[in-house]
């Protein structure tokens, strides 16, 4: 991938990162993250189809809800706001392709600062995304898909697809429609939604069965007008339960499969699983993942982790090889994503304010997920991982087992097996030497 710098090199002193193995120092190097290295009958890079968060990445300011930002940018100084969205992009671009990294995601607001006028955003949401072709090109990078921010703005304070002012979802309707002509533009592989406050914060003032079903309404139109235009792509759908709202109607992956089959949307949606959305929910991450394999709608990934000690959405950058390992088993066995990648919604902490962190933030998570699926595949492999899940279920294997599976036997005939059989020997389920085996290929 050829290194894209503009007329000024916002990270300097920092090259093309490249793979240098497990014998390297180098904290500006990948130690596993060998892009053609085959796993599994495919290289590294078709398995993780790496992507980078625009808003994380070149928007994110540092701030919290107890302090001001932290991370002033060069790109950000230039009054004129597509000047400033063209040097954002010069440096996004720069930041691709020194850590080569295939795909990018954005919110539409994200490549450049809208105001309140429908019609000057999309000019610049169009002008923008001309200069953005023009770097796709050059740089070979990709868009792995888009979305438009349907959550900051006053005016969704009651949500947006959900709003009770129609005018509000009139608004929501014309900008979903600008994002989706931007990511058809730039080839977009997929197209996200994510109900940021599509939700509730007190059900006194909320008809529930109103909001989910205009929610259903509008994703209809927006898949409507896509297919219309000529996109070939999958729609994702990222649940999350809280946060901003009380409730929100996308909560796990569980719910958002029902909402999609009550609503007729399983043909052209699937699921974005987040790790820390899906802590939030009070689940594993592992756990959204295999309902979302187990139900054939697993797309793509928001890949961070948030804080044992916190309890909200930290998007802290993924290192924990035990939890990955085990995404990783679900990926393998999935045979990966439908159409989708892993992309970093995670951003460097307040306090990290040199250039070269976010560098060492995206190594390591790339390295981690890279070192996770040459475990996962060691275990799927070399270990007795399968076949003791196998011997867990023999008792379906064949004769009555296999009849109940097959629906050939009633409730009044499992009843005389019951009799007939006795009490049941207890069979362990090796938890520990689960545990212990994920450990070894470590």
């Amino acid at each position: 991938m050829q290194v894209l710098t503009g007329t000024t090199e916002y990270f300097k002193g920092i090259g093309p990162v490249t793979f240098e193995g497990l014998e390297s120092d180098n904290p500006l190097a990948f130690r596993w993250y060998d892009a053609t290295r085959v796993v599994a009958g495919r290289p590294l890079k078709d398995w993780l189809r790496f992507a980078c968060s625009y808003w994380h990445s070149f928007n994110g300011n540092g701030s919290d809800p107890f302090g001001g930002p932290t991370h002033f940018f060069a790109w950000d100084q230039r009054s004129d706001v597509l000047d400033r969205a063209r040097d954002k992009m010069d440096a996004a671009f720069e930041f691709f392709t020194k850590m080569s990294l295939p795909f990018y995601c954005f919110h539409d607001v994200d490549l450049v600062d809208y105001e309140n006028d429908v019609a000057e955003n999309e000019r610049r949401l169009q002008a923008i995304t001309d200069y953005a072709l023009e770097k796709q090109a050059a740089s070979g990078v990709q868009l792995l898909w888009g979305t438009a921010n349907l959550f900051s703005h006053v005016r969704y304070m009651n949500g947006a697809a959900t709003n009770p002012d129609f005018n509000v979802v009139a608004h929501a309707g014309a900008q979903v429609k600008a994002a989706l002509d931007a990511t058809l533009k730039l080839g977009g592989e997929n197209y996200v939604f994510w109900g940021g406050r599509e939700g509730y914060m007190s059900l006194l003032n909320t008809n529930m069965k109103k909001e989910q079903e205009h929610m259903a309404r509008f994703l209809h139109m927006a898949k409507d007008y896509a297919r219309k235009q000529g996109f070939k792509g999958t729609f994702f759908i990222e649940p999350k339960p809280c946060e901003p709202t009380k409730h929100q109607y996308d909560y796990d992956a569980a719910t958002v499969i029902s909402f999609l089959r009550q609503y007729d949307l399983l043909d052209d949606f699937k699921l974005n699983i987040e790790v820390n959305h899906a802590t939030l929910a009070g689940h594993t991450f592992q756990h959204e993942l295999q309902v979302a394999a187990d139900a054939g709608l697993l797309g793509s990934m928001d890949a961070n982790r948030g804080d044992y000690q916190n309890g909200w959405d930290t998007d802290q950058f993924p290192n924990n090889l035990n939890e990955l390992t085990e995404a990783m088993l679900i990926i393998l066995e999935a045979g990966g994503f439908s159409g989708g990648g892993i992309n970093f919604d995670a951003k460097i902490r307040r306090n990290s304010t040199d250039a070269a962190d976010l560098f060492y933030a995206h190594i390591g998570g790339m390295d981690a997920f890279a070192r996770a699926l040459i475990i996962a595949d060691n275990v799927l492999q070399r270990s007795e991982y399968r076949q003791l899940r196998a011997d867990r279920y023999q008792s379906f294997a064949d004769g009555t087992g296999r009849d109940f599976e097959e629906g050939k036997l009633s409730l009044e005939a499992l009843r005389d097996l019951a009799i007939q059989n006795g009490e049941p020997q207890q069979i362990s389920g090796k938890q520990e030497y689960y545990e212990n085996m994920i450990n070894r290929f470590i």
